[in-house]
């Protein structure tokens, strides 16, 4: 251990103590810990903010990669045999910066493009070359810890990761974004959208369903029961049973529930009306 860690630790400490001195009692437990904080703030000694950073930053360790994942159902990928003018509007849509490039499915994925990389060859007139601008994917269990995987992120640079399940399939991905937002709150960008909820109840009975909910979701949120052995998605599923991409106002019925197209373009069906038939 080095001098600076010997110092930064006892400085640690030290600030615990007197902060424990000045409200009454050193913390013997997290819980503890945490409410030595929040009298902290109620004295004015932290403000609302930092209290809520330093909560924060105290939760990171108790989760996993699972837990703040985005879904493999809400992954924008791109396709390795893809055009380029099949990939640019996907990531011009998006707004995100690196995007996972598959082969036959998300299972496949072969590397991680930096959309940067790609403006450079296209602004230099050369011919597109997916494969030559991949960078090697990081692969990552669900249950990695947080705090861990900040760690790492910080070491190697990198900023995003695939995430795998017990049996080797992509679950998800995370951002060193999805990681500090744990710690610092949501931190918005001039692409992000103020988010919808997946289900939302609608007046007169039934409920505006995005595509991309998991019927996973769906059934634990409508007492469906769907099955996900194929589809991950309740728009996949809707899909497969049109055989195509349905247009607004299209109608089909899966088991006891009517499925009612409210938004769609040639491309992708985005939101569906919801209705019990029994």
């Amino acid at each position: 251990m080095n001098d600076d860690s010997v110092d930064d630790r006892a400085a640690s400490v030290g600030w615990l103590e007197r902060l424990g001195r000045a409200l009454g009692g050193e913390p013997k437990s997290r819980e503890g810990l945490v409410e030595l904080l929040g009298e902290a703030s109620k004295q004015g000694l932290i403000d609302a903010d930092t209290l809520a950073m330093l909560i924060g930053a105290l939760g990171v360790d108790e989760l996993q990669v699972r837990d703040v994942m985005v879904p493999r159902s809400h992954m924008v990928v791109l396709p390795r045999t893809g055009s380029l003018d099949e990939i640019l509007p996907l990531i011009m849509e998006s707004g995100h910066s690196r995007f996972p490039v598959v082969g036959e499915d998300r299972d496949e994925v072969e590397g991680i493009l930096l959309a940067k990389d790609l403006l450079q060859l296209v602004s230099g007139g050369q011919a597109l070359d997916l494969n030559a601008l991949l960078r090697p994917a990081v692969i990552i269990p669900e249950s990695k810890r947080l705090n861990v995987l900040l760690r790492e992120f910080r070491v190697s640079k990198n900023h995003m990761a695939i995430v795998v399940d017990e049996y080797g399939g992509t679950s998800g991905l995370i951002t060193i974004e999805d990681v500090l937002e744990e710690i610092v709150g949501d931190i918005d960008d001039e692409h992000d959208v103020e988010a919808v909820d997946d289900v939302q109840k609608l007046e007169g009975g039934g409920f505006l369903v995005q595509a991309l909910a998991t019927i996973e979701d769906i059934n634990d949120r409508l007492g469906s029961d769907f099955s996900d052995a194929d589809y991950d998605t309740i728009g996949g599923l809707v899909v497969a049973q049109f055989g195509r991409v349905p247009e607004v106002g299209e109608t089909t019925q899966i088991g006891n529930w009517a499925f009612v197209v409210q938004s769609a373009d040639e491309r992708r069906l985005h939101a569906m009306e919801m209705r019990s038939v029994e």
